[in-house]
């Protein structure tokens, strides 16, 4: 028997590749199919089943394509509904794989159709969880993402679900039992993971504040319910590619976003198709020198839910420039999060498109210790924004500072005078310089990103703050 865990960084998301005796099931695919079957060819294996544990809404789902590839089938569990063939499993229901048991468990709570997969090693003993959005290391799924496509299903109502399920299905399994979730830290589907990315049930007991054994269901509720922030605005759209199927092949994606484009071909294609520019270099590069109207989200950090949470059309065309011999990279994790409209890329990047005579841009920069120099001498006169989130902005900021979250500034760029001058920084520069490249295509062009972020800042000597609960006076 063999268990492999395939972390993927930039969507903090784990999908798992199972094997025995010449049988192979994969559980919750990226789209891209590639990976797994080259695992399944080189291990001489045959997939037979690809386990989705969920209508995942921070990824699509590789499962149809891989499914057609292979052969196998796809499995859902109880109350699935999706627009194409899977076989529906029903709860307690035991899949043979090779020599070993994958026993579905229907776990409704993060949404409906939630479902775990018990494995049952060659002896017979329980030995592993694949809990997908269940259960985390450090946290459970958070119950309010259904609601997006469903009014009807509130919060409440499923994490009435998901205490159930993880009293009666989950908690009653051996402590030895080792958890294997769907997502670890950085993930949008749950507050409070762990780093870590596996567990053994029995330590989940001890640790995790939702399994807390002497729990009642309404301080469960208000638990997992409480401190919820608006999820990205593509995981609804992203149930339904998951749900309803239909999308273009992975391959067809791939050839049509690979196209190389002169500077010329670039440009014309950006005017006649309406089309965003999508600078995936480095924010140093970027800043140094860009395209003017391009938007920088750099592919070393977390590329594609800042895509997601950003650019709210998944049908928008899109043309991007790369780093040489990453452009395969961009267009395969751009349809991770359901962007298939890739349509070609900068061939030479912008020293291809300075030669063909085009302008150029850069963002303004100025370093902490010269920021903190001018924030001193006349910190009334200096509009400073924070765009960290919410979260970090209450933990620790510095005094005079506004809270711009990266996250809603197509919400609230309105607020934002286009004849002041505005200081950004986030913790370490990533988003700040997307949030600058946003507003300067918006005809921002007041902007001075500080290098190095609130992690410079900070180590400067100005005056910090952390937000404060008011109290009430009785």
């Amino acid at each position: 028997m063999k268990v492999e865990q395939i972390y993927t960084g930039c969507l903090a998301e784990a999908a798992y590749y199972i094997e025995s005796n010449g049988e192979a099931a994969i559980i919750d695919p990226l789209r891209e199919t590639k990976p797994y079957i080259d695992k399944a060819e080189r291990n001489g294996a045959r997939i037979k089943y690809i386990l989705e544990t969920h209508f995942h809404a921070d990824f699509v789902s590789g499962h149809i394509d891989l499914a057609k590839k292979t052969g196998a089938t796809i499995v859902f569990g109880p109350t699935a509904a999706p627009a194409y063939d899977v076989h529906v499993a029903k709860d307690g229901e035991e899949l043979q794989l090779g020599n070993i048991k994958l026993k579905v468990l229907h776990t409704p709570g993060h949404t409906m159709e939630s479902t775990t997969y018990l494995l049952i090693d060659e002896n017979g003993n329980e030995n592993a969880i694949f809990t997908g959005d269940t259960l985390f290391i450090g946290d459970v799924g958070r119950p309010d993402l259904v609601q997006k496509v469903k009014a009807e299903i509130t919060p409440q109502i499923l994490a009435g679900h998901l205490f159930d399920s993880l009293r009666n299905k989950i908690m009653t399994l051996p402590d030895e039992v080792i958890v294997y979730p769907g997502h670890g830290a950085g993930s949008a589907c749950g507050k409070n993971m762990s780093k870590e990315t596996t567990g053994t049930l029995g330590h989940q007991k001890q640790v995790n504040y939702a399994l807390r054994a002497d729990m009642t269901k309404e301080e469960f509720i208000k638990a997992v319910t409480d401190g919820l922030v608006e999820p990205p605005q593509y995981f609804p759209m992203n149930v339904l590619m998951n749900l309803k199927g239909g999308m273009a092949s992975i391959d067809d994606i791939i050839t049509k976003g690979k196209h190389p484009l002169t500077a010329k071909e670039f440009q014309t294609a950006w005017e006649s198709m309406e089309a965003l520019v999508l600078d995936t270099r480095s924010k140093d590069s970027f800043a140094s020198e860009h395209i003017p109207g391009s938007i920088s989200i750099g592919i070393d950090d977390n590329f594609a839910p800042w895509v997601g949470t950003l650019i709210t059309d998944l049908k928008q065309p899109i043309l991007f420039i790369a780093d040489d011999g990453r452009e395969e990279e961009v267009v395969i994790r751009l349809s991770r999060v359901g962007y298939d409209n890739t349509i070609g890329y900068l061939k030479g990047g912008v020293a291809a498109w300075k030669e063909a005579g085009f302008d150029t841009d850069i963002i303004k920069e100025i370093n902490a210790e010269d920021f903190a120099a001018l924030y001193e001498m006349d910190s009334k006169h200096i509009n400073l924004l924070d765009s960290r989130r919410k979260s970090e902005y209450d933990s620790e900021h510095l005094v005079g500072a506004e809270n711009f979250p990266l996250d809603f500034i197509n919400h609230n760029m309105a607020q934002l005078d286009k004849n002041k001058k505005y200081y950004i920084h986030c913790a370490g520069g990533y988003r700040s310089v997307i949030m600058a490249s946003i507003l300067k295509a918006r005809g921002y062009d007041k902007l001075v990103n500080i290098r190095g972020g609130y992690k410079a800042l900070s180590q400067t000597g100005l005056k910090k703050t952390k937000y404060v609960e008011p109290t009430t006076m009785l």
